[in-house]
C-alpha cells in the first residue's frame, strides 16, 4: 500500500485516479506528496518520501536540493494549466488594446439625464487599437507560449517567438507563421506587445530589465503571466514613467506597482480555473503512480527522463550522483550476489543520475542484501526494489 499525503485542495478528479493500492492522507509515513502551492522549503522531508508531485508547472515552493539529497524525486505537471494562462493572456491583450477597464470605470461612475450625450462626447478618450496587424513577441514558446502564439495568429497578429532552450517536442506545437528571433533584442525591437512565458530560475530572474526595456519599441505593452521576478519591477516603473513602456500587465503584485493607472495587476489568476486544477491533479496522480509502480520518470525536475517497459518480475531503481563508475559498482554488487541482469538503463540530469536494472530471478533475501549494499555506496541517494 502506497501512502500519499496531499496539501492544499487537490481536485477530486485527480484523487479518483488512485487505485486501491493507495491510501490518501493515512497515518503511515508518506511515500509521496501531492501538492499545489504549499511552501515546503522550510519543512523537514521524511526519509520515507520517494516523490513530490506538484500539480502545476511552477516548483519554486519545493526544496529541490534537499529533496535530491533525501532521494526524493520531484515532478511537476507542465501544460496542465497552459490553456487557462493562454486565455487570460488573450483577455489582457484585448483589455489593454481597447482600454476596457478604464472605460468600464467611467461608465460605472456616470449617471444623469444627459448620460447619452456625455457618453458620446467622452468616449473618444477610450479609443483603442485593434490587435489585427500588430506584432506580438512571445518570449518562451513552450506549453503556454505556443498556445498564445496560436491564439495571437488567429487574431491576425504577427507573432515573433524567442526561446533559446526550445525542445524538439515543443517546436512541433508552434504555428508555422511564427517568426523565429535568434536574440532577445531581435524579438523586442519591433513588438507592439511583449509577453513572457519562461520558467523562473537564475537565468531568467530580471530577464526583462533596464537594458531590455530600452530595446523595446517605444510605447509597447508588456505582459508577465509567467512568474514574479522575471520582470524587474523597478526597471519597468522607470520605463513607464519615461513613456518607453505604455502599460504593464502582470499576475504578480508588488508594493511598487500599486495604484498606478498604467499597471494592471491580477491576483495570480493564471491557472485558476476548474479545468486547470483538474488537469493538474489528474496528471499529477498519473505521474506519481507511474513512478511509484514502475520507476519510470517523466516530467521530473531533478531526475532525467527515463522510460523502460517493465516486463521482468523484479526491478531496481537507483537515484545517485552523476559520477564515474557508478554503473560499474552497481553491476559488480549484483554479480557478486549471483544476480543476472536482464536489462540496464541509465541517464543523467546535471549532477544526478538514475539507473534502472531489470532482473528475472532474485530471491527475497538476495534482494534485501543487494539493496543494502547498493544503498551503502556513498554517492547513492536512494534504492528502490519493485516487483510485478
Amino acid at each position: 500500500m502506497y501512502q500519499v499525503k496531499t496539501y492544499n485542495a487537490i481536485a477530486q478528479a485527480g484523487l479518483d485516479r488512485f487505485t486501491d493500492q493507495y491510501a490518501i492522507n493515512g497515518q503511515a509515513d508518506p511515500d509521496a506528496y501531492l501538492i499545489r502551492s504549499v511552501n515546503l522549503r522550510d519543512q523537514q522531508l521524511p526519509t520515507s518520501l520517494q516523490a513530490i508531485v506538484r500539480c502545476g508547472a511552477g516548483y519554486n515552493n519545493v526544496p529541490i536540493h534537499a529533496a535530491t539529497a533525501n532521494g526524493t524525486a520531484v515532478f511537476n505537471t507542465p501544460g496542465s494549466n497552459a490553456n487557462a494562462v493562454k486565455e487570460l493572456v488573450v483577455a489582457m491583450l484585448i483589455i489593454a488594446s481597447r482600454k476596457l477597464f478604464s472605460a468600464a470605470r467611467y461608465a460605472a461612475t456616470n449617471s444623469g439625464a444627459d448620460i447619452s450625450t456625455r457618453t458620446e462626447h467622452d468616449k473618444t478618450q477610450f479609443n483603442g487599437t485593434e490587435l489585427m496587424g500588430k506584432t506580438l513577441a512571445v518570449i518562451g514558446v513552450g506549453h503556454v507560449g505556443a498556445l498564445v502564439a496560436h491564439a495571437a495568429s488567429d487574431l491576425g497578429m504577427r507573432v515573433i517567438g524567442y526561446d533559446p532552450y526550445l525542445s524538439a517536442d515543443d517546436a512541433w506545437h508552434i504555428p508555422t507563421s511564427t517568426v523565429r528571433a535568434t536574440t532577445l533584442e531581435g524579438a523586442l525591437a519591433t513588438a507592439d506587445y511583449v509577453t513572457v512565458h519562461v520558467p523562473k530560475n537564475a537565468e531568467t530572474t530580471d530577464m526583462i530589465s533596464t537594458r531590455e526595456l530600452a530595446q523595446m519599441k517605444h510605447g509597447a505593452i508588456l505582459l508577465n503571466f509567467a512568474r514574479g521576478g522575471i520582470v524587474d519591477n523597478d526597471a519597468v516603473i522607470a520605463a513607464l514613467d519615461a513613456g518607453q513602456v505604455q502599460r504593464y500587465m502582470t499576475d504578480f503584485g508588488a508594493d511598487a506597482l500599486l495604484n498606478r493607472p498604467d499597471v494592471l495587476i491580477t491576483p495570480h489568476l493564471g491557472g485558476s480555473t476548474a479545468q486547470a486544477e483538474e488537469n493538474g491533479a489528474v496528471q499529477g496522480a498519473e505521474t506519481m503512480m507511474t513512478f511509484l509502480e514502475t520507476g519510470n520518470v517523466r516530467n521530473s525536475i531533478n531526475l532525467p527522463t527515463l522510460q523502460v517497459p517493465f516486463t521482468t518480475p523484479n526491478r531496481l531503481t537507483i537515484m545517485h550522483q552523476n559520477i564515474p563508475n557508478m554503473v560499474g559498482q552497481i553491476a559488480t554488487i549484483l554479480a557478486a550476489n549471483g544476480v543476472n541482469i536482464e536489462g540496464m538503463s541509465n541517464a543523467a540530469k546535471n549532477k544526478v543520475a538514475y539507473t534502472i536494472v531489470d532482473i528475472n530471478q532474485m530471491p527475497t533475501a538476495v534482494a534485501k542484501t543487494v539493496s543494502a549494499q547498493i544503498n551503502a555506496i556513498e554517492a547513492v541517494h536512494r534504492v528502490r526494489l519493485l516487483t510485478r
